[in-house]
């Protein structure tokens, strides 16, 4: 009870606001791109890999980059007034995206999304700052970072369910939340001291594009930024890449059947009404992990040097990713998920850490502002690596209009009134198997488990990067302490 007195209630307000954010957007984005590509006789939008792809990795970029200028804008016209402006455009947002069914509507809704969640980051962030102080910002930072994960491992959870009922229920509950997540703004925000800020909102942003320009000018510091775009293209696959894979090729009842004999109750309330694992439930595995381990795995990596720990953690989270995609045996998934997410517990935090050491003294806030940047390219790049190359090699429909072409089969274009499931029927019916016999089939023909290679060499390209630029700088007496 000491420990809560601590903080003021605007604190707790925001951990609550920041919980119930994260629930509604995780809640939604695990299960995204199986609702972009998922066949439309699911209610899904049946879009292929590569539009998928499109939608996604420019959009999350747009979400990242703007944070660089979100937190002027709020600055000067109020942090309460920017999170009710905010949560307004989610809450919509996420309603709309329930009933748009084109690639151009998504992507221009989905951007709504962005510009409302990119006003959100700076403020929620800024409202802990000003709300701890240097005997508690530890942990007032740490109970935060909880938050965030609580609220990531739970919305997937009742997204699932719903989705089962229908897909539009997904972006119900999003938008309710975000709604109510406004009221609490409106009745129990209260605003933080701000200080008066000089000159127009114009002025402002011209000056955070000239300091961006000055960070550019330290090449060493670009170099680094540009590095970690890998870690976080890697690390996106969890999102952009997983569940369609884990849909497409992996029998998830044999993970229903073993759960079920452990725990009849566990298994019907996690699995789906066919007595399958949903693959949203499955990739939420990483932020269970985080919420169990994060704790122990800053402890053993405290000891190293943030370059060492991040090399290491780059090093284990691409063996993790490698071996998602490499089998088409689920319960694989258990042990690939640990071993990812403890190499994103060990490297994720320890960039922030970095960068925070390499900035001169004078321009720590600028250069923290700006390690928002590798979370923006590396979205931009997952969605390539999660669209066209991803289709090319493992999108399932791609590979069975391709074995159909090679046998000289007629492929029926897709439409509302032909989906992907009834490409798979047709495809099946044609080619005398049934849908087990036709996925391995693909599966030992095709080989769309090489993608982990892609992603592999990503990881491996990061780790190698980062330790020649590791050992580069290390020539210079100022970063011997790194």
């Amino acid at each position: 009870m000491r420990k809560r007195q601590q903080f003021p209630r605007t604190f707790w307000i925001a951990n609550i606001i920041e919980l119930f954010e994260r629930f509604a957007w995780y809640g939604m984005f695990m299960l995204f791109a199986l609702y972009l590509t998922s066949s439309k006789d699911t209610g899904a939008l049946g879009f292929s890999q590569q539009e998928k792809g499109l939608i996604m990795g420019p959009v999350v970029f747009f979400l990242y980059f703007l944070p660089v200028l979100t937190g002027a804008i709020a600055d000067r016209t109020g942090y309460k007034k920017t999170l009710m402006i905010s949560f307004g455009l989610m809450s919509a947002a996420y309603l709309m995206l329930a009933y748009v069914t084109t690639v151009p509507l998504v992507f221009s809704v989905f951007v709504l999304l962005a510009i409302g969640a990119a006003l959100f980051k700076p403020v929620i962030t800024a409202t802990i700052a000003k709300n701890t102080n240097d005997s508690n910002s530890s942990i007032g930072f740490g109970i935060f970072y909880m938050m965030v994960n609580i609220g990531a491992f739970l919305g997937p959870l009742f997204a699932s369910k719903l989705r089962e009922l229908d897909w539009h229920y997904v972006f119900f509950m999003s938008s309710f939340i975000i709604a109510f997540n406004l009221v609490l703004v409106l009745f129990f925000y209260k605003e933080p001291p701000r200080e008066k800020q000089k000159g127009s909102l114009k002025e402002a942003i011209r000056s955070i594009f000239k300091n961006i320009f000055v960070v550019f000018t330290d090449l060493k510091f670009i170099v680094f930024l540009i590095i970690i775009i890998g870690f976080w293209s890697m690390y996106n696959q969890l999102f952009y890449s997983l569940p369609v894979f884990i849909a497409d090729w992996m029998d998830t009842s044999i993970l229903y059947e073993s759960l079920y004999k452990f725990s009849p109750w566990l298994a019907e309330h996690i699995g789906t009404k066919n007595h399958t694992i949903s693959p949203e439930i499955l990739t939420n595995l990483d932020a269970l992990y985080i919420i169990i381990f994060q704790v122990f795995i800053s402890g053993l990596v405290m000891r190293f040097k943030p370059i060492n720990a991040m090399i290491a953690g780059i090093f284990v989270a691409t063996i993790g990713i490698s071996l998602m995609f490499a089998f088409n045996n689920p319960m694989y998934l258990f042990l690939s998920i640990l071993i990812f997410g403890i190499g994103e517990m060990a490297s994720s935090p320890k960039i922030m850490e970095y960068i925070g050491k390499i900035a001169p003294k004078e321009k720590v806030a600028l250069y923290m502002g700006c390690s928002y940047l590798p979370m923006a390219g590396g979205n931009l790049l997952a969605g390539i690596l999660s669209g066209p190359v991803y289709e090319k090699r493992a999108d399932k429909i791609y590979l069975i209009s391709k074995e159909l072409e090679v046998r000289n089969i007629n492929v029926p274009e897709l439409t509302d009134n032909f989906t992907k499931n009834d490409l798979m029927a047709y495809a099946e019916q044609k080619l005398g198997m049934n849908s087990a016999d036709l996925t391995q089939y693909l599966w030992n023909n095709y080989h769309p488990e090489s993608i982990w290679i892609i992603y592999a060499a990503v990881g491996i390209g990061t780790v190698i990067a980062l330790f020649v630029f590791d050992r580069l700088i290390l020539r210079k007496n100022a970063f011997k302490a790194l």
